[in-house]
């Protein structure tokens, strides 16, 4: 039987295939108050700017590839059971290979009606005012803003409990309630880190690797498989 490798991604792991990571230093997104285009109050205000906001982004995303880190990933599942639990809204793991994916903040390529989170449908185009769901609702992007619920959490700790390797790739561990679910993890579960930032508080400092994500892939992958 594999031993189960539950991965918790972040924008690190995203920026190396030139994803705009989620907040500059200025702590601005794309010249945008994060509160104007990331929240629900945002959207009452100017919803024709939050989407114009997210067609950027999504026609972006659609001009990135994955990277080697998202690649080498997928290419552990031949060796382990690996589900990725990711904070990132784009879809990298999934082009890369990788089968066992949770979004815990949404998708760029979906979309959902602005009544409802569990109505979900896939949107590649740019999503505009009087875009309708089947019922006449205006669709929205489908990501979690701030203030709103995180409908994948519940199902997030259960995958984090079933842990035996955990780690941690390309993300502060700043953001709850996704940076919690290192609580929920087995004793026996091995953790390891890979982050040019993060200090390793987590973890042993051998299971530590203070690289970009595609690097410490690379070592991450020699030290599983020996």
């Amino acid at each position: 039987m594999k031993k189960k490798l539950v991965v918790l991604s972040g924008a690190g792991i995203s920026a190396e295939s030139g994803v705009k990571t989620f907040r500059d230093s200025n702590g601005l997104w794309e010249d945008h108050r994060i509160e104007d285009v990331a929240s629900p109050e945002g959207f009452e205000r100017n919803p024709e700017m939050v989407l114009d906001f997210y067609n950027a982004r999504r026609k972006q995303l659609n001009e990135v590839d994955p990277n080697e880190a998202h690649l080498i990933l997928a290419e552990l599942e031949e060796y382990f059971e690996v589900k990725i639990i990711t904070q990132n809204v784009d879809d990298l793991h999934e082009r890369a290979g990788s089968s066992k994916i949770v979004h815990l903040h949404g998708e760029l390529k979906k979309a959902r009606p602005v009544n409802s989170d569990s109505k979900i449908i896939p949107w590649e185009k740019d999503l505009n005012l009087g875009d309708l769901s089947s019922e006449g609702v205006q669709l929205r992007p489908h990501i979690v803003w701030f203030g709103e619920m995180v409908p994948e959490m519940d199902q997030a700790v259960k995958i984090a409990e079933t842990a035996d390797v955990f780690l941690v790739i390309g993300t502060s561990m700043q953001v709850y309630p996704a940076a919690g679910l290192i609580q929920y993890i087995p004793d026996h579960c091995e953790v390891f880190v890979i982050d040019p930032q993060l200090h390793n508080k987590f973890v042993k400092a051998e299971n530590f690797f203070k690289t970009s994500a595609t690097v410490g892939m690379r070592k991450l992958k020699d030290k599983l498989l020996k």
